[in-house]
């Protein structure tokens, strides 16, 4: 099978995090002995020269060996009209990523079915797909749909994809409910965030160290998407309880210099080290020298960072937020109310004080059958081979995994 991945997220030179939860659902389809492309359709971008441009990923750490193609494409302005400059430049996009689609097909490239990441990724993927007679599926991973921040326009967008994809998948069922709650109609399945076990893995040989050592794993912006605030109240209090714990914090954004300087004046500074971005190696090994995750965000679908936690043994503390409760049991960690500090400081001290509700290797072996490449890429292949065999006219015996976990 030959798959397109094309999305609207996705690493970049410009954004090397952005969408990495997608990179690994494409590692995904490769382990499963598909082929798989990516088209990488930001949208909108500072070009000066010409309409649109593709461009391969040179950076191997980007592509992961994966071949993948970046489009960006000129915006247009209409004085006194911004909505005419907006039909203008989006319809520029949508012929972009079509001519895009026809550079790959010359180069040899001929696709079996479009796999799209993203409501906005969809739409031009629907076009194709009508214009080359090719099956579509699409996964869904924005947090829009249940904050319900979708403005009346994007809405209709993801309507006119989602109702005329194959399947729609989103990757929890809190999403996809979220997704109905917005009128889409059309046929779902869940297929969740993958891990890569081959990076993230227990320790041979845990010893928990004094300090035992918290994780937190999450970007530090303005939102306050994963609760950075509320970790720092919890851990304020579980201070005052004990003193045998140290917090790495890897993670970037606008406010990591605040965070920084409320720190270091706090007397919290000794027990937290904030370290910034890392790559995933570079996070596999922290996990694996660490004794607990934590993750107290206000909203989530589902966390890649929680499956690799979970994959590397680590017992969870987080929140009853989004899919989590979906992904973590009480043989895997304590979830609490998000933005509860009093709550997240008592998880934090009853896993300190006792790990032995969690065995490492259980969580482990229960995230990597569940989340692992094998696993999510053998669900995404029975899709394609039922999708595709439909769109023929032929019949599949392929048969899909049910919509709930």
């Amino acid at each position: 099978m030959r798959v397109l991945f094309l999305t609207s997220w996705y690493p970049s030179p410009e954004n090397r995090y952005d969408g990495v939860f997608v990179r690994e659902h494409a590692k995904a389809v490769r382990a499963s002995g598909d082929d798989v492309v990516v088209l990488h359709v930001p949208g909108i971008s500072g070009l000066r020269r010409g309409l649109w441009r593709m461009e391969e990923e040179a950076d191997p750490k980007l592509s992961e060996g994966i071949p993948t193609y970046h489009v960006r494409h000129r915006s247009v302005s209409v004085p006194g009209s911004r909505r005419l400059s907006f039909w203008i430049s989006y319809g520029l996009y949508v012929w972009s990523v079509i001519e895009a689609f026809r550079r790959l097909r010359g180069r040899g490239f001929q696709a079996d079915i479009i796999h799209a990441h993203v409501y906005t990724a969809a739409v031009p993927a629907v076009v194709i797909g009508r214009l080359f007679r090719l099956p579509v599926v699409a996964t869904e991973h924005s947090t829009g749909f249940p904050r319900r921040t979708l403005d009346s326009g994007s809405a209709r967008r993801a309507r006119f994809a989602y109702r005329r994809v194959a399947r729609v998948l989103p990757v929890c069922v809190y999403l996809q409910r979220a997704i109905e709650a917005y009128g889409i109609r059309a046929t779902y399945e869940v297929v969740p965030n993958a891990v890569d076990p081959a990076q993230f893995f227990p320790a041979d040989r845990k010893i928990r160290g004094n300090p035992q050592r918290l994780i937190f794993v999450g970007a530090l912006e303005p939102t306050h998407h994963k609760g950075f605030p509320t970790l720092l109240e919890a851990l304020d209090r579980l201070l005052e309880r004990r003193r045998d714990w140290h917090l790495d914090v890897v993670g970037d954004g606008t406010l990591r210099p605040e965070y920084e300087r409320r720190v270091a004046a706090s007397s919290l500074a000794p027990f937290i080290d904030i370290h910034g971005p890392k790559p995933k190696r570079e996070v596999a090994e922290m996990m694996r020298a660490s004794d607990v995750f934590v993750l107290p965000s206000r909203f989530e679908n589902l966390p890649c960072v929680v499956i690799e936690a979970m994959a590397s043994g680590l017992p969870i503390v987080s929140t009853t937020v989004g899919g989590i409760p979906e992904m973590v049991s009480d043989r895997d960690g304590i979830l609490v109310p998000p933005e509860d500090p009093a709550a997240l400081a008592d998880a934090l001290d009853r896993v300190l004080s006792n790990a032995e509700p969690f065995d490492g290797a259980d969580i482990s072996a229960r995230a990597t059958a569940r989340y692992g490449l094998a696993a999510v890429g053998s669900q995404l292949q029975a899709i394609y081979s039922s999708v595709v065999s439909a769109s023929r006219g032929e019949p599949s015996e392929a048969r899909s995994v049910p919509t709930q976990l």
